[in-house]
Parts: C-alpha cells; structure tokens; sequence
C-alpha cells in the first residue's frame, strides 16, 4: 500500500474551525476561564514551575520530579491550541515566561530535564523503562509544535529541535549509541509531529527506530538493569507487557499492559503507517484496534480494568466497580481513532472517537471546570468504598497530575477533530453547531453546521463555495443511528452509507444546503454475554451518550434498581440539571429490603419488587451534585 493511498485525506487544522453550539462551546469557554487557570496555579503550588530554575540543592524539600515536565507541557499545548482560536496577550506572555525558563534550564548539549540536572545528575538515561525522561521530552515537543502553530514563534520550537537533535545521537543503530526507547510511549508520536512541522527527515527515522526497536531481543531493559546492579526479574509489573515491550510492535496482537502506554504507542505506530505507506503496520493497527474495541473497552470508551497496572487483563474483563478507565487513557484512544480514521475514513474509528468523548472523556472534569476524575468506574457504592478505599469524589489536583492537563487539551484542540479534507471530498466526522474552511475542488469552502446535537438529531449543513464546482460532501452516519433521512435543497437523497458515511456528490453552489434528520430512540445497550459483570443487566444510551442512575435521584443501593424489558422510558430536555440536557425517566422497580429487617441473610422465598419511578442522567454529569451511589449498568427483568 502506497503513501499516496493512505493519506487520502487530512484533517482540517484548528485555526479554521469555529464552533458555536450549545454544547461544547460553553464548555471551551469555562476551560478558557477556569480550567487552564486552574491548572497554571496548581502548576505553581506544587513546584512545576519553580523547578525550572534549577535552584534546588539536596536536602531541600520538595525535590523535582521526573515527569513533571510533562503534565506542564499538556498545559503549555492547551493554552496554545485556545489561543488560537481565542487570542489573548496576558496568556501569551505567561507563555513566553515560561518558555524562557526551560530554554534556560536546557543545558549545553541540548539536555532538558530538571530531575536529571540537579537531582541525579549523573544519572541521565540509565533506567529508560521506568524513568520517564524520553516521555517528558515528547511531550514537550508537542508543547513546541502547537505553541509555533499557534502563535508563529520558534521560540519553544527551536528549544526542542535542539532537544531532539541531541536525543538524535544517543539513541539508534549507529556505533556508540544506545539502542533503547522508553518505557513509557509519546517521544514516538511527538517526534512525527516535528517532522511533519519542520520537514527534517531525522526525526522521522529517530520516531521510527523507536518503533521499530521496541521489545526486540536481547530486550534492552534487561541489559539496562543490569547495567544498574539490579536484576532484571525484580521487576515490580513482572513482564515487559506492561510497557508494550515484550514483543516487537508487528509480533503484537492484543492490547496489553498500561493502557494510556498501550494508546501512545499504537498512535505512533499509525503515525509511521500514515507517513511510510508501511501495510504491515496498518495491519498492526487493525489487529490491535479490533483487540481494544471489540474485548477490552467499557461502553463509555474507557480502557483499562485493572488498578494494579492501570491497564488491560484480558477479554471480556471489564468490571464496573473496579474499573480504573483512567481519563487519559480515553483520551489516548480518542486520540488513536482520529489517527485510524485518515487511513480510509471508515466510520467504525468515529464512532469509538465520539463514544470517548462525549462519556470516557467528559466525564474526566467537573461542569464547573475546576475537579477532575482521574479514574472512571461505571460503578459506585459509597456504603462499599469506605471498607477498601476513600470514596471516589472529582478532585481539584493529584500528585500524579496527567489527566487534567490533558482533558484541557483536548476540550481546547476540539475543532481539530471535526472535518477533514481531500481534493475531492469535503468530510464531516463530528456535528457540532459552528463552521469549517475547507479546501475542495482547488478552492475554499466553507462548511457551516447548525444543530442542537447530541440532543436532537438534526443537522443542517450549508456549503459556501467560491464558484461552482462538483465535488463529494460525505457526512457520518453514526453507528447507534439505526434511521436517518437527507435532502439536499429540498430534496430527498437517498441514505446508503459506505463505511459510515453517506457521500453527496454533486455540482455545489454557494448556499446549497443539505439536512441530515437522524432518529435518536433511547436504546438498550447489552454486552457481550462474555463480559461476566454485566450479565442479565442493561445499559441506556440515546444517541452517542451513555446513561447512569445517581443516587441523588434514585436513592442508594442502586443494586437493588431492576429495569423490566418491558418498561416505557421517557426523554425529557432539562434545561437547569446538569448544564442542560436530556433525562431519561421511567417506572422500573425496586427490591424490597424486608430480609435485612428480619435479619435474614438467604432466603428460598424470591425477593419482591416495588414499583419506583427513576431518573437516568448523562454518565458524564455524574457527581457533580451530592455524593452518592453510581450505575450504568442496570439489572434487567423479562417480566
């Protein structure tokens, strides 16, 4: 397979996207006013900042850490992605003093790390698998490349090509390098993303050696530890799946190991896919997507079952209460489909992006901008949780800080990830009311969507051209819309979508205007007879969000909630719950607790039922009221 054929479309940047919808534009602005200010002042609180000036001496507290570079680098790319749509001087210039530093705090040969300058300085590169150094620098590469597209200054750019180039030759195949790569992916996918801005072939060969080197024989972290006096089977996590280092990346057939790793690598892997027209990478991708999306995912698009490792187990594995479904690993597979989604815009990539972000994502932070999840179960009982662990509450900061960071980014680039473009084709993947400047037909043109999506399923499309001319608007079907209608001026055009999207070709005018109504019922959603957590229970969806019961509505001990399969359930809009949004009601039933009452543990008479008329809010939303039980996952009665 060609490069030529792969990349057959692109996305359409940032800096051409508006978005104006009820929905997400609300939400772009409280993570302008409120998140990313947050974060900076938690940024300065817990000495992110203050490290850079490399004042820290042994002996002092609060010593540097070894990945705090890279949770201030998220912040430094979601400040740039909102500056480009939202140009602000205060923000900027909070920028270029914080770029001053760490071009201050780079060292002679290009090295910049705060822990392995003043902390361990003799220590730089001798424990890939665990110290994270690699990891920060990637991050921070893509910190460079989204502050130069945001603002046009090299200045953190040029720090980082400096980085780079001396990370360029310590590692790779040559006389006296190192052959290793981190125990943690992101150097991978950020050094394609400074290829692609800098057109310095290097970079792609040094993201590709990465690659290509990982998990390969004699395994590296075994020489390293060594190397360090340790041995190698005292390893805590035991196997080098964790990492996604015990097989080289095309031996790999299911998603093992720290699921946010697992994320940045396969977005990497995609990326050199993208770049090289390599077939037997794509075919790694697919394998590992069907592994991920099909066995190994929760229907809120969170990854990841296990707390010990923050990662996979094995298929159908997916429990609700225990779940970990860490936000940034939502976010790596969000981030990962949208990669997929270019190779042939299939909507099967779309529709896992748009689960993620409207349920595994969102419902990383607060309404209110400022509280973050950092794991996110399907399941909670309070009553449980204080026998095993402290009640699961969103929190302002945690000592291991990704996930905030990370969810402003995304919440901020979210334009980057609606349309994209080809000579031929003008593609909508995600309805959000607002516009698009396209190139098509060797012109622009500009998409504008008005709707009221995820709550009601119509879209109105309005193309913009220059002149006329004949080209393809192909828009997505989702795969939870089981009928949908279109017209094109007026007029009705025939629904047939080829992988997921149905493809108006015709002789475009300015002005011209399709709809596409889609139906959004609420649906029953059952797992997999497999997945052994959710037998005999259902869960609510209507149109790409997923529902829980909380206890604020529906009272504690929400296992004892029992949903007949026969039972009509409702959707009401509610403007004032919740920031605004659609409810589910209905009257299910709920067990009788008599045999606590009589102190009676097991029983051969079967328990009875009561009627109860419930409340179901958008998963996202949950505790944003009163602490309280959770469940998306609901016991169902056939009668």
């Amino acid at each position: 397979m060609s490069s030529s054929i792969i990349r057959q479309l692109s996305p359409v940047p940032l800096s051409r996207v508006t978005i104006q919808d009820s929905f997400w534009a609300p939400r772009q602005e409280i993570n302008r006013r409120i998140t990313i200010p947050a974060i900076y002042r938690r940024l300065k609180e817990t000495g992110h900042i203050e490290q850079l000036k490399l004042e820290w001496k042994p002996g002092m507290p609060n010593p540097p850490h070894i990945f705090r570079e890279s949770e201030l680098a998220k912040w430094i790319e979601a400040v740039s992605y909102s500056l480009v749509t939202h140009p602000g001087e205060k923000l900027e210039a909070l920028l270029d003093e914080i770029i001053g530093l760490l071009a201050k705090a780079q060292q002679p040969d290009g090295y910049l790390n705060a822990y392995f300058t003043v902390v361990e300085p003799g220590k730089r590169w001798m424990n890939l698998r665990d110290a994270h150094e690699l990891y920060c620098a990637g991050h921070l590469v893509e910190a460079a490349v989204a502050h130069y597209n945001a603002t046009g200054k090299r200045s953190l750019l040029d720090v980082m090509c400096r980085y780079a180039d001396y990370i360029d030759s310590v590692f790779g195949p040559g006389p006296g390098q190192k052959r290793g790569y981190c125990g943690h992916p992101e150097i991978e996918l950020a050094l394609i993303k400074l290829y692609c801005t800098t057109g310095e072939p290097r970079y792609l060969r040094l993201s590709q050696f990465f690659v290509e080197e990982r998990g390969k024989q004699p395994h590296y972290f075994d020489q390293e530890a060594r190397a360090r006096g340790e041995n190698p089977a005292d390893f805590w996590a035991k196997s080098y799946a964790y990492s996604q280092s015990h097989l080289p990346v095309r031996a790999q057939t299911e998603a093992v190991g720290h699921a946010v790793r697992a994320m940045y690598l396969y977005c990497a892997t995609t990326d050199l896919a993208l770049e090289t027209g390599d077939e037997t990478l794509l075919q790694t991708c697919e394998r590992l997507y069907e592994s991920v999306c099909h066995r190994r995912m929760y229907v809120t698009g969170g990854i990841g079952s296990d707390h010990n490792i923050e990662g996979f187990t094995s298929d159908y594995d997916l429990p609700n209460e225990s779940a970990y479904a860490e936000t940034c690993a939502a976010i790596g597979l969000f981030l990962w489909m949208h990669r997929m989604l270019h190779i042939a815009c299939d909507g099967r990539y779309t529709d896992v992006m748009e689960r993620c972000l409207f349920n595994g994502i969102l419902s990383g932070i607060s309404l209110t901008g400022d509280r973050f999840f950092y794991e996110n179960p399907l399941a909670v009982s309070r009553q449980r949780e204080i026998f095993w662990r402290d009640p699961l509450h969103r929190q302002e900061w945690y000592a291991v800080a990704c996930c905030p960071p990370n969810i402003a980014r995304v919440i901020a680039s979210l334009g980057a990830y609606i349309y994209a473009e080809s000579d031929t084709d003008a593609i909508v993947h995600l309805y959000v009311q607002g516009s698009g400047t396209l190139h098509v037909a060797g012109q622009k043109v500009i998409v504008r969507q008005a709707t009221q999506y995820p709550w009601d399923g119509v879209v109105k499309i309005t193309v913009e051209t220059e002149r006329s001319a004949n080209f393809g608007l192909k828009l997505r079907i989702p795969g939870w819309c089981r009928h949908a209608t279109l017209t094109v001026n007026g007029q009705a055009w025939a629904v047939a979508p080829d992988r997921g999207y149905v493809r108006i070709q015709r002789f475009w005018n300015a002005g011209d205007e399709a709809v596409l109504t889609m139906a959004i019922p609420i649906e029953r959603v059952y797992a997999h007879p497999q997945v052994a957590a959710n037998r005999g229970c259902v869960a609510l969806q209507r149109g790409p969000v997923i529902y829980c019961l909380e206890g604020v509505d529906n009272g504690d001990n929400l296992h004892l909630v029992a949903l007949p399969r026969t039972a009509t359930l409702e959707a009401q809009f509610e403007k004032d719950l919740l920031g605004g949004g659609v409810t589910i009601h209905g009257e299910v039933l709920r067990a009788v607790d008599s045999q606590t009452e009589m102190q009676i543990l097991y029983s051969t008479v079967p328990p009875t039922y009561q009627p109860f008329y419930f409340k179901a809010v958008p998963y996202y939303a949950w505790d944003n009221r009163d602490t309280g039980d959770m469940l998306v996952w609901i016991h169902e009665l056939e009668a």
